[in-house]
């Protein structure tokens, strides 16, 4: 896989189209999950790529939410961005928008914890840490089997992802706690910047 777009480029083509705080943390809480993902699944060398992808996932939704995954394409052309990107970021909306589906292990990845992250954001927002640092499975899981929990985030994709991934779900969410934990500290400092 070949990147086509800087990280720098990505994170400014992100911002042209989102401004609201929470879809920046969001995104940039995806690219950071997505790189440890990369280095934990044996794709160090694409670590890059992998994290741009979680970047720019969701540059459509701020503006185009009913067009969510549809928009993309167009917006990410228009920029210069490769189809290896575009195709990525489109297969996370497979069956929910588009028919694009997640084919590359990386892709897998990007379905199965772009709702898990928002799950275990809103659970370790409920925590007095306010942090995934101390986020547990068993407190996730918990919340999770709670429908009007973190509501938007659908379980029927998690598990669909943790499927296609071959992986149990306890294993899904705990790698995916893993990954937030590593980029947490960075996600927070970057936000401030953007203040």
């Amino acid at each position: 896989m070949k990147e086509h777009i800087s990280r720098e480029d990505a994170f400014t083509l992100l911002k042209q189209y989102n401004k609201d705080t929470f879809h920046i943390q969001h995104a940039l809480t995806v690219e950071g999950t997505m790189k440890w993902y990369a280095k934990e699944l044996g794709y160090s060398e694409d670590e890059e790529f992998w994290g741009i992808v979680g970047l720019l996932h969701d540059i459509d939704f701020e503006l185009y939410p009913e067009q969510h995954c549809i928009k993309a394409p167009e917006l990410l052309r228009a920029a210069g961005v490769g189809e290896d990107i575009i195709h990525a970021v489109c297969s996370h909306g497979y069956d929910l928008t588009v028919d694009v589906k997640p084919e590359h292990q990386m892709e897998k990845v990007l379905y199965a914890v772009d709702e898990l992250t928002g799950l275990i954001g809103a659970a370790a927002l409920m925590r007095p840490s306010k942090s995934v640092q101390d986020m547990e499975v068993k407190s996730v899981k918990k919340k999770y089997k709670s429908a009007n929990f973190a509501a938007g985030c659908s379980r029927e994709v998690i598990e669909k992802g943790a499927d296609m991934l071959g992986w149990e779900l306890s294993d899904l969410i705990q790698k995916t706690i893993y990954a937030m934990r590593s980029c947490e500290a960075q996600v927070q400092e970057a936000l401030k910047q953007e203040q």
